[in-house]
């Protein structure tokens, strides 16, 4: 294991060995377990993930924050119908 400002490092069989600890550290900062010398994934709190994971307004509040918004955007349909299948 490796702390560098607070970023906790792992190995697979390091992680594996003292997992309650991981854990323990995960409350307080995220964890990264490698694989073969490359970050492969990350463990952090539930509360961190419930907050990193929590929606952030509606889909219409984000199209009208958007820059494209009041863009004068004009948009067509198509008036094809589609085609008539045998059911």
């Amino acid at each position: 294991m490796s702390k560098q400002n607070s970023v906790h490092e792992w190995t697979v069989a390091s992680a594996k060995a003292h997992l309650s600890e991981v854990i323990s550290r995960a409350q307080e900062s995220p964890q990264t377990i490698t694989r073969n010398g490359k970050a492969s994934v990350v463990i952090v709190s539930i509360v961190e993930w419930q907050h990193k994971s929590q929606r952030q307004g509606s889909l219409a509040s984000f199209l009208m924050q958007s820059p494209l918004a009041g863009a004068g955007l004009e948009l067509e349909r198509d008036d094809d119908g589609g085609r008539d299948l045998p059911l």
